[in-house]
């Protein structure tokens, strides 16, 4: 949307410590997903955030038994 100042901020970085997941490649390991997948959240930048599928959030709250607003943010 034009003239909107919100952005989606990912927490991929909080929960990988939480889980104690020292890098992306034990992430990768545990989800299955690919490295793309998992650098594009992990970048953090709004833009490569919103190019992420639902399937690979989905996943990711399967692995941090979390819930989508735990792992992204509206802000």
């Amino acid at each position: 949307m034009k003239g909107c100042d919100k952005l989606i901020i990912c927490n991929i970085r909080i929960l990988m410590a939480q889980h104690k997941i020292d890098d992306i490649q034990e992430l990768i390991s545990r989800s299955g997903l690919s490295r793309n997948a998992i650098n594009r959240l992990h970048k953090g930048t709004d833009e490569e955030i919103k190019k992420t599928s639902l399937k690979t959030l989905i996943t990711l709250c399967d692995v941090f038994n979390c819930k989508l607003s735990d792992l992204l943010e509206y802000v």
